[in-house]
């Protein structure tokens, strides 16, 4: 028995859920894929899998296995790539996970030209504003814009930005335009429920913290709702300068309280320590670092 052969199949198998989808995957007939796991099987003494008509589900043996073998496979893969490497191009396949609204307006453009400067790299491609958890997504690299990098992960800072609190000038005509943070609880605020603080929201000046409580109509998960919603007056809004540069710039929205600050946020490659793919992550760092402008991104950092 190839051991580590029959490691690829059983893995497969439980990524598809799905004996006949594995094996078309790992271009075999879905009775060789079933003899294989039952080889592995037999090899370890220990039931790896419950199988039934409609799903595969792991045994508490199965799960730990099937732990170790994605570990093994991605050290395995990973030295094939490092030894397969010609003048320092690395290659194989990186999973990445991107926040929707900033992953497609400033990654995905660049995509087509990283793609060429490493033909040997493929690429998988996530997007959602959700934090993921690497490991159990099977994640090698995620992009995240926040204030507080996870610091259990490696976090690369690739550019800086700011929280703009803004409202249209029909919200602003109608309701007045709030002076002092307290003067927010008077008026409607959206919410972004990914937020760390969802309904607080914080300003500095002279040293000072506010922190003031928000309340309105809409919390969303999506920054594009959020900017539709503020840009239509249906409140004020706390959002990054990189989702609404353009609108500031047109007129569209008003910047509001710019005497006071808010608090800085990033946009961080994370990813674990000791990471597999080391090569194909520190590519994708150094790229987007050059694609985001180089500590000068390109929505600017002003109003």
């Amino acid at each position: 028995m190839d051991r580590l052969h029959a490691m690829r199949v059983f893995t497969a198998v439980v990524d598809n859920n799905s004996f006949s989808r594995a094996a078309e995957q790992l271009r075999l007939s879905a009775t060789a894929a079933s003899r294989h796991v039952a080889d592995l099987e037999k090899h370890l003494g220990a039931q790896l899998l419950q199988r039934s008509t409609r799903r595969i589900n792991l045994t508490e043996i199965g799960t730990n296995y099937y732990d170790r073998c994605r570990a093994i496979l991605a050290d395995v893969e990973e030295a094939e790539a490092q030894a397969a490497t010609s003048e320092g191009q690395p290659r194989g396949m990186l999973r990445l996970s991107l926040p929707t609204t900033f992953g497609m307006q400033y990654i995905a453009p660049a995509i087509p030209e990283f793609c060429k400067r490493y033909p040997e790299l493929q690429l998988e491609l996530n997007f959602s504003d959700r934090i993921v958890d690497l490991v159990e997504d099977g994640i090698d690299m995620a992009v995240r814009v926040t204030t507080e990098p996870k610091t259990s992960l490696v976090a690369r800072k690739l550019a800086e930005d700011r929280l703009v609190c803004c409202a249209s000038p029909a919200y602003l005509a109608q309701y007045g335009t709030p002076h002092e943070p307290e003067d927010l609880r008077d008026h409607t605020c959206l919410a972004y429920s990914y937020a760390s603080h969802v309904n607080i929201w914080k300003f500095y000046r002279d040293d000072h913290e506010y922190a003031v409580p928000v309340k309105g109509r809409i919390i969303t998960n999506s920054s594009d709702m959020s900017r539709i919603a503020v840009g239509n007056g249906l409140g004020i809004d706390l959002l990054p300068s990189f989702l609404v540069s353009e609108e500031l710039r047109s007129g569209k929205l008003i910047p509001i309280l710019q005497d006071y600050a808010t608090p800085p946020i990033g946009v961080y490659a994370v990813y674990l320590p000791g990471a597999r793919r080391a090569a194909r992550i520190k590519a994708m760092v150094e790229y987007l670092w050059e694609a985001l402008g180089q500590g000068n991104p390109p929505w600017g950092m002003g109003a």
